[in-house]
């Protein structure tokens, strides 16, 4: 339903103990700090995922050494770590090995409790969680331990709801934040199968929990309408989406149709005709600066339906620019972090994608944002979903051209240069087609954003790099969705 491939990196270590001290490694999940370890666990691990994952290749492991490393060394081995868990974590094999999802389900918690960061003898005290079950702000309370993961978390909420066995898989948990001035629910993040709830909550305060669907095809919603109660909750979830406008109603007349069959509490009716509006099924950003079409530009950002969408108010007008995921040769996050506490918020994050823009011609379209990991997991779920069902190829003879801008006009007046959702929603969906983007010249990898030097205060590593021709030592990752372009689908 889901990926499980996982965007690790190792920012910095630290020295730990006494006489003699050791080096351990802070190890970052999807962007934020999970667990601290030594190079013999990272070793052992390595050694477990061998005896047990047969017939799976495992990337290089960086050898042990008699004597004491230098400077250098540490860091070369710190760098090679790097490589070796990125290469595992985007090996879906290797990511749903029980093993390793047990090994860091494990670390987390070890490390919570050397770090006094929950008491020894409350691991097994049963706690209450408070868990979302829409936006719109209805809440459940669950009993759960700090050492159950989210997927046990999960499974609880659901049976509290009475939601059918068989229907858990379609469903996850979010890490959510509410937004101070317009009370909306923030998505920080979704939560990993092996991860403790709690932990990861103490870690990312104030955060609250929030259940959501995990699929990207809204073909699956038929699977849930069998069922009252996954109805209901997909029902709801939509609703709260349209009131909060991430499911843009393009004429009055649907507005005053979708008002009626929710006044009316005709839920499968509500479905099926939010389920034809093109933004249905889609999550919303926070608006961020990207670079198209020119530097420096405000746009509010949605991915789904196989496309990632920006829009971007020019004047009194609105323009949506889409950029379907199976034209993305490759992309990346690089996230800045301050090396005297990496467990900090970082203080930059970007996705940067290399888009196809027409025959032979690339080019790098960045989003700076810090939900950029969140976007970059997105987007690979979606990937992922694609090669699933077979849509590899990424033919999609039905669909628009994805470089295609479709205009705005606002029924309301709109003089400010920034986007945002409100003016959208409020608008009429008449649209043309903006002129042909002018020819960008061919951009090679050498032409990609790079990492920076290690500097005193912080440093900027590339958390990821998707890459559709080479993989280079577990850093880059193919795009099997790409592969199958051909000149027909330009």
């Amino acid at each position: 339903m889901h990926s499980s491939r996982m965007h690790f990196s190792i920012p910095d270590t630290q020295e730990l103990g006494s006489s003699p001290t050791y080096t351990a490694y802070n190890i970052h999940i999807n962007g934020i700090h999970h667990c601290v370890l030594r190079y013999k666990q990272l070793h052992s691990l390595n050694e477990q995922l061998r005896r047990h994952c047969v017939g799976v290749p495992l990337p290089p492991f960086p050898p042990k050494r008699l004597l004491p490393l230098t400077n250098g060394q540490l860091e070369a081995r710190r760098s090679s770590l790097e490589q070796y868990l990125q290469a595992v974590g985007q090996d879906n094999r290797l990511a749903r090995s029980a093993h390793l999802q047990q090994f860091l389900q494990r670390a987390q918690l070890d490390t919570a409790l050397a770090e006094d960061q929950v008491a020894t003898d409350c691991e097994e005290q049963q706690l209450e969680v408070q868990v979302y079950t829409n936006p719109a702000g209805e809440r459940i309370l669950v009993s759960c331990s700090v050492q159950q993961n989210a997927s046990a978390l999960l499974k609880s909420v659901c049976r509290e709801l009475q939601l059918p066995e068989e229907l858990v898989r379609f469903f996850c948990l979010f890490l959510v934040r509410r937004q101070k001035k317009s009370g909306d629910l923030h998505l920080v993040r979704r939560l990993m199968d092996f991860e403790s709830p709690y932990i990861t909550r103490l870690q990312v305060q104030p955060c609250e929990l929030l259940l959501r669907t995990c699929y990207w095809d809204s073909s699956r919603d038929a699977k849930l309408t069998g069922s009252k109660v996954a109805l209901n909750l997909l029902y709801n979830q939509t609703v709260a989406d349209v009131n909060r406008e991430w499911v843009v109603i393009c004429t009055p007349g649907e507005g005053r149709q979708l008002n009626s069959l929710q006044l009316h509490g005709r839920a499968r009716e509500y479905m099926d005709l939010v389920r034809q509006l093109p933004s249905y099924g889609c999550l919303q950003f926070d608006e961020a600066q990207v670079d198209y079409p020119e530097p420096n530009t405000m746009a509010l950002i949605s991915i789904g339906n196989k496309e990632l969408a920006l829009r971007t108010a020019r004047g009194v007008k609105i323009y949506e620019t889409k950029f379907r995921v199976t034209r993305m040769r490759s992309w990346r996050v690089s996230v800045t972090h301050n090396t005297l506490e990496s467990r900090l918020q970082p203080t930059h994050l970007q996705l940067a994608f290399e888009y196809l823009i027409g025959k032979q011609t690339l080019r790098w379209i960045t989003i700076n944002s810090e939900q950029a990991m969140l976007m970059s997991v997105c987007l690979q779920a979606m990937v992922d979903e694609l090669l699933q069902r077979g849509g590899g190829s990424g033919k999609d003879h039905n669909s628009d051209e994805e470089q295609e801008l479709n205009v705005v006009t606002p029924s309301l007046s709109t003089p400010s240069s920034t986007c945002s959702t409100s003016t959208w929603a409020s608008s009429s969906c008449s649209t043309s087609t903006a002129p042909t983007t002018p020819p960008v010249r061919f951009l090679s990898e050498d032409s990609a954003p790079r990492s920076k030097a290690r500097l005193t205060t912080s440093r900027t590593f590339g958390a990821v790099f998707f890459r559709n021709d080479v993989v280079d030592n577990g850093a880059r990752v193919a795009n099997g969705a790409f592969e199958g372009i051909g000149d027909d689908d330009l």
